[in-house]
């Protein structure tokens, strides 16, 4: 049996565990089908969209994704974690095009045996995806203007 996980209504094979999306990220979906008989628990990252930055506020925001490589890098990552952290299953899905307040932008799921796994795998692979991938956030804010946002604490990690 192949354990798959559907996003943006498509399903994702374990081969493909990261994945970029271009529709909303099915997050009661992906939840669901992480789940694993032999699992202990979930450890769920959800990034949203949200309406502030650095005082400014912020009316949406859209991500430019280079793909081939971000999903390359994205399964890379996934096995890394794997290998550091063992778990049962793990998936991550992020946002391409234009997203709106409150919209998910970054789904990470982990399930394994015991927490202490699926937290530490689970916080490798965002902090890894945001630092390594190339994904670049624009906003847009409600004064009109707009900018390129890079993330500093990200880059520091």
């Amino acid at each position: 049996m192949t354990a798959t996980l559907s996003c943006c209504f498509r399903r994702l094979q374990v081969a493909e565990m990261f994945k970029i999306c271009e529709h909303d990220i099915a997050v009661k979906e992906l939840r669901e089908q992480m789940m694993d008989p032999g699992s202990g628990g979930l450890c769920v990252f959800e990034g949203w969209v949200r309406n502030e930055n650095e005082g400014r506020t912020v009316e949406r925001l859209e991500y430019e994704v280079y793909e081939p490589l971000a999903i390359s890098e994205g399964q890379i990552v996934i096995a890394e974690a794997g290998q550091q952290f063992p778990f049962l299953q793990a998936c991550c899905v992020h946002r391409s095009g234009l997203l709106e307040i409150g919209d998910c932008a970054v789904w990470v799921g982990v399930s394994a045996p015991h927490r202490d796994e699926a937290f530490k795998a689970c916080r490798y692979i965002i902090d890894e995806i945001k630092t390594r991938l190339p994904i670049w956030k624009k906003e847009y804010y409600v004064d009109g203007d707009s900018d390129w946002v890079n993330c500093e604490r990200c880059a520091n990690v």
